[in-house]
């Protein structure tokens, strides 16, 4: 029983506060540290979120976007990371669904979200 309570302080420790609010659907910016040798740089990876799954310190987000050439790319972040600098959410859409999958077939105008009022 102790070893239980020691291991929900921890994760509490650990969690972030400092997150915005959002959803599948929303398109976002993460701004992530990447290490490079010896020194740090922020890269932002901007797309909609397709699903956010899990809770706790091991919760993550998928998010996809178009990159050059209409390829698609998706990448998925642990929610709590360190490695995480900021996430903005820049629009927030209107879907109906948890997992949104069906993105990955779309192309173009079909793969549009509507933004919420």
């Amino acid at each position: 029983m102790k070893g239980e309570a020691l291991t929900r302080s921890l994760e509490e420790k650990m969690l972030r506060k400092d997150l915005p609010d959002f959803a599948p659907g929303d398109t976002v910016r993460v701004h992530q540290i990447l290490r490079q040798a010896d020194r740090e740089r922020i890269q932002v990876f901007e797309g909609v979120v397709i699903r956010k799954r899990g809770g706790g310190t091991s919760a993550t987000f998928t998010v996809r976007k178009i990159s050059h050439h209409g390829i698609g790319v998706e990448k998925t972040f642990p929610l709590h990371s360190p490695l995480i600098a900021k996430i903005e959410v820049v629009r927030r859409g209107k879907v109906r669904r948890a997992r949104l999958y069906y993105l990955r077939e779309r192309k173009g105008k079909a793969a549009r979200i509507e933004e919420k009022k």
